[in-house]
Parts: structure tokens; sequence; C-alpha cells
């Protein structure tokens, strides 16, 4: 198939396609002629760049999970560990912006007891308060 039918099958576009194979994720397609060519193999690992993308995985990172695959099979066992690594990340980030969300709960409280004790506030709405 042509890169404009491997493009639509994969959910990507023609210019992601050029730009996997300048830099390497994708192995250069056989051609017919001028015409680049591409397999079923190719469309699936379209799709499983498209969907790592997706999921947070930069192209950087699918470089070193796809280092050296020319093959049919997709290279499973790194992917899988690539996985649990950014899940691992993906957890501690959870982590820290829970960190910041009940810091900035207290911080909300803190302020709002603040308010509710400053006696001028009080002061100027009754009209006692002295101008000097």
């Amino acid at each position: 198939m042509y890169i404009g039918k491997a493009a639509q099958l994969s959910g990507t576009t023609i210019k992601a396609i050029r730009h996997y194979e300048d830099i390497g994720l994708l192995p250069p397609p056989q051609r017919e002629g001028r015409y680049r060519v591409y397999s079923a193999q190719s469309v699936e690992l379209l799709t499983f760049i498209k969907c790592a993308q997706q999921l947070g995985f930069k192209l950087k990172e699918l470089q070193g999970i796809l280092h050296g695959h020319h093959g049919d099979e997709l290279p499973w066992q790194r992917a899988n560990q690539a996985i649990v690594q950014k899940k691992h990340e993906l957890m501690t980030q959870i982590e820290a912006l829970q960190q910041v969300h009940a810091g900035l709960v207290a911080f909300e409280g803190s302020l709002e007891q603040a308010q509710g004790q400053c006696q001028f506030a009080r002061l100027v709405e009754t009209g006692t308060a002295r101008h000097s």
C-alpha cells in the first residue's frame, strides 16, 4: 500500500510517517519507482507509535524501544518494560501533584481563617474605625 493508505489506516499523517522514517522509528519502506510501499507490519508499527504518543511517550523514548527493530514482531518485551517505567513515573507525578493540591487546600483554609480574624475589616464594616 502507498503512504496515503498507510497514514489513513494507522491514524497518522503522511508528514509524520516521513518524519518517523527520517529519525529511524520506521524502517525505510520498499519502493515501486518513486513511490513508498508499506506493509501491514508498517501500519501496525505506525499504530503502535501513535498510541504510545497519545499515552505520553516521547519520540526519543520510542526510539529506545524500537532501536534495531526491523522484523515482523514488535519488541513487546522492551515495550512492556517502558510501559512499567512510564507508569512508575506517572505515579510519582500524581503523588507530587496530590501534595501540591493538599498544600493549596491548606493554604486556602489558612487565608480564609486569617480573613475571618482580621479585626480591622470588622471595624470598617461597623463604622467604628478611626480615620487618622
